[in-house]
């Protein structure tokens, strides 16, 4: 019996640089470590079935191998006709993160996936390691100057050799973005960093949309807490009331919110009820006073790096304060 191809249809947006194709407001993150490869397999199949096009991984994850099988299946299997109608967006860890290691990064992060081509490759974090596989976290000893110049020329020839169709950045600040735009010959497409109702970005979202780079979300329902025991988006009473008030879940009124910031975003859940979930916020709106009550939720102040780095040891070759920004 032929597989049955979804019918659900997720809004794309245009992405304002590169080739790539535009891309589905909502995806599947697989940074679900420490979990079997058949898990994120079956993952990204059951979110094929449900209408996913968008898939993000990195070389970080470990998820790049079970991402690639996943959608090779679901083209054997019928549910998609080829890899084209996928979204697939892939990150450069912090230990490849030198000129000469960006292209060869790419390459083993295409063999992993099976794929030809990714439709956007990401700089994963402004920070810079030891080269050598992906370690976290790290020696403070092993943090480096970050090249910004040297990084994003290699990115920009990942998307000239057409391994990437468009390439951009991650966790990336306003004054990142600073050093690297005078010498970029190509725009980054995105920037994507943690955004939801507790966390809006406005400072960056307002740089970025001056300079024409897409944001994208992660940890759009605050799993994002390096340093906090509670969410602090799942556990808003401002966004429980709302949610109470329009028959929605709080999950869903955060998405939503997103969503309507003209944000695409990327959702961490391998639980086919959720992923279900997550994509019934398309055909209703928040109110003008749901988005009032939205805009005065107290802000959470976004910590730096220095979570990436084993307490011991000392910073050597770099300034602390280039590695633990923090940045309204």
């Amino acid at each position: 019996m032929a597989a049955t191809r979804s019918t659900t249809a997720v809004p794309e947006l245009a992405l304002p640089s590169g080739n790539a194709r535009p891309v589905p407001v909502i995806g599947l993150g697989t940074a679900v470590m420490f979990q079997p490869p058949e898990t994120t397999k079956d993952a990204v199949l059951a979110a094929i079935e449900l209408g996913y096009r968008h898939f993000d991984t990195a070389s970080l994850y470990g998820t790049e191998k079970p991402l690639g099988e996943g959608v090779a299946e679901a083209v054997r299997r019928g549910l998609i006709e080829s890899r084209e109608e996928v979204f697939v967006t892939s990150k450069l860890w912090c230990t490849q993160c030198h000129p000469d290691l960006v292209v060869p990064s790419l390459r083993q992060t295409l063999e992993n996936l099976q794929m030809d081509y990714l439709d956007l490759y990401l700089i994963h974090m402004p920070v810079c390691q030891k080269p050598g596989p992906p370690v976290f976290p790290a020696r403070r000893e092993d943090a480096r100057p970050f090249d910004f110049k040297g990084v994003w020329q290699a990115m920009e020839e990942c998307q000239r050799l057409g391994l990437a169709r468009a390439i951009g950045v991650s966790n990336f600040r306003t004054k990142h973005l600073d050093k690297m735009m005078p010498f970029a010959t190509i725009t980054p497409a995105v920037n994507q960093v943690e955004v939801n109702p507790v966390c809006q970005q406005l400072k960056l979202r307002g740089y970025c949309a001056e300079k024409g780079i897409h944001v994208q979300a992660f940890s759009p329902l605050g799993g994002q807490s390096w340093a906090a025991e509670r969410n602090a988006v799942l556990e808003s009473e401002v966004l429980a009331e709302i949610a109470k008030a329009r028959g929605k879940t709080v999950a869903q009124v955060s998405l939503r919110w997103v969503f309507e910031q003209g944000v695409s975003f990327v959702v961490k859940t391998y639980k086919k009820e959720r992923l279900k979930e997550n994509l019934e916020i398309f055909d209703w709106e928040l109110t003008d006073e749901d988005r009032v009550k939205i805009s005065r939720i107290p802000q959470k102040k976004l910590s730096g790096f220095s979570f990436m780095f084993k307490p011991e040891g000392e910073f050597t070759s770099v300034d602390v304060s280039e590695i633990n920004p923090i940045e309204e």
